[in-house]
């Protein structure tokens, strides 16, 4: 079996992020490159949102950018403008071409289905894999969303809606999410923060089909494309050591409480670059360990009070728009960390501190 300086475990987000930052820098000249990928084809999956608080290498693939979010509850609607940091998406399956057409050119890379296939004994490897089935009873965030268009133009393609209370809580927690693409197309998103062990939460297509109707007032619509995941929204325990590194959610590059990781993984990506040579020896990056503490308290607020979350998340953003998306994206000072968790209920928070 053939030896590989480099082996990347799993070829999704995180793997082929690391992979295209170490072809872009050079770093694969010399050296060579595994990449094991159960998957047969590479095809569009999934779709990745953030707010762009940094230029990354994947503007190219962004479907649309808004500057113009809405919250909703039953009882309040806030909208928010921000020019500085637009909310982006990115189409996974012109992420795939991309990455693949580039590695293509570099024959030190190679693609393999299974880690047997290569000899693995003097390699540094990176992970994004967990190995393990993950904890059903923790705390998740569990979707399913359909990019639905209509023979008429309906929508308003300059905003979207971040979080919709207005819906069935089921005594969880659960918003709807739409991303207006066009004027007559967009992707809508039920979102559940729950444990996975209530299978009663998953009857996604009913629960969109009712949404569409009832709450946007669309009968008349075609499906293009179906997505559906589940994030952890706890660190599972994974090691790193001398000679794997773990990358993507494996690497705790998952926020916690909003379940973002796409901006995190190209940061993280490259720092790895940066210090490819000496990766062994430096410290291991992560997204910063007050942002750790915070999404700690605030998850276990969630899963004590679910019925209060569409309250605190609203409330949440009626700080300035600059302010809430710099802490969501883990980029906020001190002040805008105060001034965020000024907005939240004192006494639970405190009891959630302590417990």
């Amino acid at each position: 079996m053939k030896e590989f300086d480099y082996i990347i475990v799993g070829g999704g987000c995180a793997g082929l992020s690391l992979a295209y930052e170490l072809e872009i820098n050079g770093k694969l000249k010399e050296k060579t490159l595994a990449i094991i990928e159960t998957r047969e084809e590479y095809k569009r999956d999934k779709t990745w949102s953030f707010w762009k608080v940094f230029d990354h290498n994947f503007e190219d693939c962004v479907i649309k950018s808004w500057n113009n979010f809405t919250i909703n509850t039953p009882e309040n609607s806030n909208e928010l403008t921000n020019k500085k940091f637009p909310y982006q998406s990115i189409d996974s399956g012109k992420f795939y071409k991309k990455i693949k057409s580039k590695l293509s050119t570099n024959s030190n890379v190679s693609f393999f289905r299974n880690l047997k296939e290569v000899n693995s004994e003097n390699s540094i490897i990176f992970n994004s894999i967990f190995e393990k089935e993950l904890d059903k009873s923790g705390l998740w965030q569990h979707f399913q969303g359909i990019e639905i268009e209509t023979p008429n133009n309906i929508f308003d393609e300059e905003i979207i809606n971040l979080m919709d209370f207005n819906c069935d809580q089921r005594k969880d927690v659960h918003f709807f999410y739409t991303l207006p693409f066009s004027k007559n197309k967009a992707l809508i998103e039920t979102t559940w923060l729950s444990n996975l062990e209530d299978q009663s939460l998953r009857d996604y297509d009913l629960q969109l089909e009712n949404y569409i109707e009832n709450n946007l007032g669309i009968k008349n619509y075609k499906i293009n494309f179906t997505e559906k995941g589940a994030i952890p929204l706890f660190s599972p325990s994974l090691s790193n050591n001398n000679k794997i590194i773990n990358i993507g959610s494996a690497g705790g590059m998952t926020r916690l409480s909003t379940g973002y990781t796409f901006l995190n993984i190209q940061e993280h990506s490259r720092y790895i670059v940066k210090n490819i040579e000496n990766i062994n020896k430096v410290k291991i990056f992560s997204i910063g360990e007050k942002y750790q503490f915070l999404d700690k308290v605030f998850l276990r607020v969630l899963e004590k009070h679910p019925e209060k979350m569409p309250k605190i998340f609203f409330n949440m953003f009626k700080t300035s728009s600059n302010t809430i998306i710099k802490f969501l994206s883990n980029k906020s000072n001190i002040i805008e960390d105060i001034n965020i968790i000024s907005k939240m209920p004192k006494l639970i928070f405190l009891k959630a501190l302590f417990n």
